[in-house]
């Protein structure tokens, strides 16, 4: 198999440019290595976690800007996916900014819902953002696990498998979006509204809620697999920057969805006041 034509959803992890064999490389001491990507993602991650913060407490204040933020978030992302792919050596000033404004919007998600949940007397042992965290983390360990064990393999049909959900699973979350904010629309097991669902509706939904966390789970096996062919090709020291972009893209979503289930969790089976 020629692994150089896996593909991620991950935009920023297509761009030959950036993991191709004929990159313009620097001298063999100032190319990119396995530790200085996760040293640059572990930073990457620990400034939208303070970014986070900030984004929580603003929202949390003022939930009504939550549907500006939400469409920053994704002007952002598509502007700064765009432009590296384009220019990936923009990576180490893009992708902070990515951090900064995708953080900020997943903060404010988190506080809404923790509000809405503490409203409802539902308890979350440790907080929303402390638990979608431990998923998160937990995920990306599990993955990282099954790929270096060789459990499960990117080949090309896993890529294509997993490409077809995931735009499937994209153009839900558009259509969800338009029909929530033009038409104040929700639509059943996939809007954000949904999460407070019970009963059979409830049921349903998590099941799609699991379904796509698996999803965005399986991407990472792909993007590992991305990353070690920049290592291995010799990128620029730059590139770091730009693995540790696309890690954090799949970990955000990774992230959402965890929000959404440990709410759905707590609503069915938390304990109340």
């Amino acid at each position: 198999m020629n692994l150089t034509t896996l593909e991620s959803s991950n935009p920023a992890l297509r761009n030959e440019e950036a993991f191709g064999a004929h990159l313009l490389r620097d001298d063999r001491a100032n190319v990119a290595t396995m530790s200085g990507v996760i040293a640059k993602t572990a930073f990457l991650v620990s400034l939208a976690l303070v970014s986070g913060i900030g984004g929580a407490v603003f929202f949390g204040n003022h939930p009504g800007w939550l549907w500006v933020g939400s469409i920053a978030a994704l002007v952002v992302t598509l502007g700064v996916g765009f432009a590296m792919a384009g220019k990936p050596a923009l990576a180490p000033i893009l992708a902070p900014i990515y951090a900064v404004v995708e953080g900020a919007f997943l903060g404010g998600v988190t506080q809404i819902v923790q509000t809405m949940l503490t409203r409802m007397e539902v308890q979350v042992p440790g907080g929303v953002a402390l638990q979608a965290l431990v998923i998160t983390g937990g995920v990306m360990a599990a993955m990282l696990v099954l790929y270096r064990a060789g459990v499960i393999k990117p080949t090309n049909t896993f890529v294509a498998v997993v490409s077809a959900a995931t735009l499937g699973i994209m153009l839900t979350y558009v259509a969800s979006f338009v029909l929530g904010f033009f038409f104040q629309i929700d639509l059943p097991f996939v809007s954000f509204g949904s999460i407070f669902a019970t009963g059979t509706a409830g049921w349903i939904g998590l099941g799609v809620n699991v379904l796509i966390l698996l999803v965005a789970s399986l991407w990472l096996v792909v993007d590992f697999r991305r990353i070690d062919e920049l290592v291995s090709s010799g990128s620029p020291k730059s590139a770091e920057w730009y693995g540790g972009f696309c890690l954090l893209v799949s970990l955000a979503w990774i992230y959402y969805e965890a929000v959404k289930l440990v709410a759905r969790l707590a609503i069915m089976f938390g304990n109340r006041d």
